[in-house]
């Protein structure tokens, strides 16, 4: 048996990082499954998965290790465990619409989704707080009047329900890669359009405006570019000439929350890899 955890290290760009981390991760007989590090105006961040054999990782070693790591290199790092049979703890991130929240809800009522456990609900206003509270599922409001806090705010939430994946069930804000590179691939959105066209919040109106005779949904993994993400799945309708927009809309938020659904699942059957940019499903 082998011991599985993601290990995040965020912080001002310097030399050797790398190196260091994956030094004492060696020296703590860690097997680097994965890693994947970017710079971004001067920020770096790095995400990797490690496994050990069972006998042979030591947790506080590691993780007081890693907290003198991060106090010698001045940045953030973090170690989340990822035991592969343990169910998923899921955040789901709402604005006011409910048809992708709802469909969620449903299938964890029928056994649906017994790989997850819904753990908290966050919204950027306080529309679906009954309707979280109605599902016994804590809610927390979180205005996005200044991003910067909003997001710290927000990570302190993930950390505090030891969130493991993330669901945007129509969540209509933008996420900084401040929060996007803690959850690598781990952060899952439906957008109302078949990207890459027709990126943004008013998908549907671009579409009805250039008279396009298929309209469909993506969702997808979030990257550090809007709408930009891995495609995780897709699924499409023809429109009829005197379809009206509010017409498109119901459809589309129809097709949203099963799409939306079908990616879930996918993600929890681990059936989801992500190889340069691109979903493949093995």
């Amino acid at each position: 048996m082998k011991q599985f955890a993601t290990i995040t290290v965020i912080g001002r760009d310097k030399t050797g990082v790398i190196a260091r981390v994956t030094n004492f991760l060696f020296e703590q007989k860690a097997n680097i499954e994965a890693l994947e590090e970017q710079v971004t105006r001067g920020q770096f961040s790095m995400t990797l998965q490690a496994s050990w054999k069972t006998a042979q990782f030591d947790v506080p070693a590691v993780e007081n290790g890693l907290a003198g790591l991060a106090k010698s290199l001045g940045m953030e790092i973090k170690l989340r465990f990822t035991e592969p049979d343990r169910r998923q703890r899921m955040a789901i991130l709402v604005t006011k619409e409910t048809h992708c929240f709802e469909v969620l809800m449903a299938s964890f009522r029928k056994g649906a989704l017994r790989r997850a456990e819904p753990s908290v609900v966050v919204g950027n206003r306080a529309d679906l707080e009954p309707l979280a509270r109605k599902h016994k599922l804590p809610f927390v409001h979180v205005p996005w009047n200044e991003r910067a806090e909003a997001e710290a705010k927000l990570i302190q939430i993930l950390d505090e329900h030891r969130i493991d994946f993330v669901v945007l069930a129509r969540f209509m804000k933008i996420l900084s890669p401040n929060v996007v590179w803690r959850f690598k691939n781990k952060i899952i959105n439906i957008h109302p359009s078949l990207l890459p066209s027709f990126p943004g919040a008013q998908a549907y109106r671009q579409a009805y405006e250039h008279g396009v005779k298929i309209i469909g949904v993506t969702a997808h993994f979030v990257s550090m570019h809007l709408d930009e993400g891995p495609i995780i799945a897709q699924a499409c309708f023809r429109t009829r000439p005197d379809m009206s927009l509010k017409e498109i809309v119901a459809a589309g938020q129809r097709l949203e929350a099963a799409t939306l659904l079908k990616a879930v699942k996918l993600y929890l059957a681990k059936r989801l890899d992500v190889y340069w940019g691109t979903v493949k499903q093995v």
